[in-house]
């Protein structure tokens, strides 16, 4: 045990998180879904749809022998759907390289698509106990304050030297609790903004308190000004009342979801509907603009609403596109989502 390490444990001892759903019954399995959910998204948002792909999905030959539909159903609107995309992936490869058991290797669990060093090693720190060093954007923050670490985190370099760091204060024991305990740490007290350094375990050694840093550190990623694009979806509605509903590539935005047809802002909507769909417009309408935002880019998104005339129910390109009366079983896009919900 070192100062900080011991600093730490005691802190989270009595005000760390102990009642998390993964927490319970911990597995390989268990610990592995919850942090991948866990990567860019926070616990209070990531606990109910953990519970709910336990349910569907308890071990991974459950995840395994899913559809990939069913998996993203389950994932819909907590985001990177690629994390869903490479979690039913990996599963896969555990079913049919790994005996259908989750491996305790940490280069095998590291070989697994989706997984980096820092969730390989919390994984198995936090299901086996086994000491690997973590570095997600929690500890990131806690090491670049404590250390005074200038540089955005993300650059090599700067990464490099927060990893040494995560590597000298990860205890050789305890390396579970400590594991959550750095992250509640980073979650709770060593926050981005309004840090509570009054009650932080690490005040009187930490760097950038005492030097009145902590607003300044981690630097901050360059500022850069988004792009933005534009897109119609068309909310097409035969006299049955069923929505045309579009499957996304498996790769790209919203991969592998289902989402509303889309055009150019620029494409006359009777047209386009007719020529791409064969099908016959008896009016639309725009409705208000509203913006979703990438990770790199903003998307003006107009949706248009669309009422065809009696279908046979054939379109082109059978299988991408489908009619479709209950759209609360398909995996679907936040945005989209939000424009079905709200008609």
């Amino acid at each position: 045990m070192n100062k900080f390490s011991d600093a730490v444990l005691r802190w989270y001892k009595q005000h760390g998180r102990h009642d998390l759903p993964w927490q319970k019954d911990t597995s390989l399995y268990r610990s592995w879904v919850s942090e991948i959910m866990l990567q860019q998204t926070q616990v209070a948002t990531v606990i109910p749809y953990f519970e709910k792909f336990m349910a569907a999905f308890p071990d991974v030959a459950a995840l395994a022998a899913a559809s990939q539909d069913d998996v993203l159903l389950h994932w819909a609107g907590l985001g990177y759907y690629s994390r869903a995309r490479n979690l039913h992936k990996a599963a896969q490869i555990i079913a049919e390289s790994h005996n259908g058991q989750f491996p305790q290797d940490y280069d095998d669990v590291l070989a697994l698509p989706g997984i980096g060093p820092s969730t390989a090693g919390a994984i198995l720190a936090q299901a086996l106990g086994q000491r690997h060093a973590i570095l997600d954007g929690n500890v990131k923050r806690v090491l670049a304050r404590y250390q005074a670490v200038t540089g955005w985190p993300a650059q090599s370099q700067v990464e490099k030297q927060l990893w040494q760091w995560a590597e000298k204060y990860t205890p050789e024991q305890q390396v579970a609790d400590y594991t959550q305990a750095i992250m509640d740490l980073g979650a709770t007290v060593c926050t981005r903004a309004s840090a509570k350094c009054d009650v932080c375990p690490l005040a009187d050694d930490c760097q950038a308190y005492r030097t009145d840093r902590v607003a300044e550190l981690p630097t901050r990623k360059p500022r850069k000004v988004l792009p933005v694009r534009e897109k119609r979806l068309l909310i097409i509605r035969n006299e049955q009342g069923d929505y045309l509903m579009e499957k996304r590539p498996p790769a790209g935005i919203w991969g592998g979801l289902w989402s509303l047809p889309e055009l150019a802002m620029d494409q006359a909507v009777a047209e386009a509907v007719c020529q791409n769909w064969q099908l016959t417009v008896d009016q639309h309408n725009d409705l208000p603009v509203f913006r979703h935002t990438f990770s790199h880019f903003h998307l003006d998104i107009t949706p248009c609403q669309v009422q065809v005339a009696l279908t046979t129910g054939a379109i082109a390109e059978q299988g991408r596109y489908q009619w479709c009366a209950d759209i609360t079983q398909l995996a679907l896009a936040a945005p989209v989502s939000a424009i079905l919900q709200a008609k």
